[in-house]
């Protein structure tokens, strides 16, 4: 995992922990979560959306009104 050993992840979290200080670890990790999942419904999400420009779904749809 990136190249990093448990001590070193150790050192990782103690530099964490003196920095944002225990108390606040939770909202951190509860933010992260929120973020990720966002991130996740976002790109679902975004492979549903129709990104056909205007121009060519009105020529579509004056092309069938042209047919019926």
């Amino acid at each position: 995992m990136f190249g990093l050993g448990p001590w070193e992840l150790v050192i990782i979290l103690v530099i964490v922990l003196i920095v944002f200080g225990v108390g606040r670890l939770p909202e951190l990790g509860t933010g992260l979560g929120e973020g990720i999942k966002n991130f996740k419904k976002s790109y679902r999400d975004a492979k549903t959306i129709d990104v056909t420009p205007e121009e060519e779904s009105a020529a579509k749809s004056t092309e069938s009104d042209k047919n019926d």
